[in-house]
This record gives structure tokens, sequence and C-alpha cells, in this order.
């Protein structure tokens, strides 16, 4: 893949869940008004609540782990790649 087709995020306006009933087996599909977010950090979906009110579940990725304990001080105390440090 060249540099001008790399993806780095993905976006939608409504996914689609399919799952299969455990009694039946029957498999439904159901389109669903939920706002998608993928990067190599996490996949988060956004929607609306019984409640109306808006709803979000984020799923994180290793690496997007990482950023986050980099991030809060629960990262190594060295950097990862050896060339930044000070003396």
């Amino acid at each position: 893949m060249e540099n001008e087709d790399k993806i780095f995020s993905i976006t939608a306006n409504e996914v689609t869940v399919e799952v299969t009933d455990r009694a039946t087996g029957k498999t439904f599909r159901r389109a669903l008004p939920v706002d998608y977010f993928e990067n190599s950090n996490c996949l988060r979906l956004r929607g609306e609540g019984l409640d109306g009110k808006p709803a979000e579940l984020v799923f994180f990725s290793g690496a997007g782990v990482n950023k986050i304990r980099d991030l809060t001080g629960g990262g190594p105390d060295k950097d990862p790649c050896g060339g930044h440090g000070g003396t």
C-alpha cells in the first residue's frame, strides 16, 4: 500500500450488528445509528442511552493503553528509544 492509500482512522454514522441466536441458530442483522471511530489507539462507539442522553463506549488497543499509561505517569522512567534522556 502506498503512502496516499494508508488509512489512519475509520469513521461511520451507522454500524451493523450480526448475532446468531443460541436457541434457534438463526442469524439476525441490525443497522444501528451509532457513531463509529477507530484508529490504532482505540475503537469508540457513541450513541444515545435509554434516557436519551449521549452514551459512549471506548475499547483501547494495547498501544492505546500504553500511551494512556505514559501520559498519566505510569510508564517507564526512561524513554523507549534510549536517545532522548538528559545527562
